[in-house]
């Protein structure tokens, strides 16, 4: 018995040690194929600053399709110059705009919502100065747009796609705020799938034709 005895613990003390340097040597294997695919991950695509937009004299002018053909005689001139003038932004710009946000939001995912990767922050960065360039550029005529009530007294844009327009600057500055302060619900969430319903409202209308 004590010879047994003496064997079991000759082969308890041996298995021990073996156990551990099998646990160690997974563990390196682990961090080696962590350390492999941070190294080589994809770089991140920082956009390039869109340019400054300034509206030129152009021939475009509103539609009144049903029933905003009734709504006519609220449309002003103040109206008209505002849409005139986001049009032709939204024709330029937005279609880029909104494939960096896309954009942005995939690298975020890519990289689990780490925002230390190398890479996401300047591009988030990039994306946010872009978008408050164009909140800029919308804000003074979006609120120059004319609000008028309905016999239940509800707001309305006499102009078609105004509202549409309106929308779009609200949903793009919370967008804008939500890159900034590293909110992922407000990247690739509500606000910015918001900001393209808009947008694709915009689009489909044709309104900018």
């Amino acid at each position: 018995m004590a010879d047994d005895s003496k064997c079991g613990a000759a082969r308890t003390s041996k298995r021990g040690p073996a156990l551990t340097v099998a646990s160690f040597l997974a563990l390196i294997a682990t961090l080696s194929t962590v350390l492999s695919g941070r190294a080589n991950a994809e770089p991140v695509d920082v956009p390039p600053p869109l340019p400054q937009f300034t509206p030129a004299a152009s021939s475009w002018a509103p539609k009144f399709p049903p029933p905003y053909d009734a709504t006519r005689k609220n449309v002003t001139e103040a109206d008209v110059t505002a849409e005139r003038e986001m049009c032709q932004w939204f024709n330029a710009q937005y279609v880029e705009l909104r494939r960096q946000m896309d954009q942005l939001g995939f690298d975020l995912l890519h990289a689990n919502n780490d925002w230390t990767v190398p890479g996401i922050q300047l591009e988030a960065d990039a994306v946010a100065s872009n978008i408050e360039q164009t909140v800029a550029f919308l804000a003074p005529r979006t609120e120059a747009l004319t609000q008028s009530q309905d016999y239940a007294a509800d707001n309305y844009f006499p102009i078609y796609q105004g509202e549409s327009f309106y929308r779009l600057w609200q949903h793009l500055s919370n967008t804008g705020v939500g890159i900034r302060a590293r909110n992922t619900a407000w990247i690739y969430g509500p606000s910015q799938q918001r900001t393209e319903h808009w947008g694709s409202r915009i689009e489909r209308s044709h309104v900018c034709d």
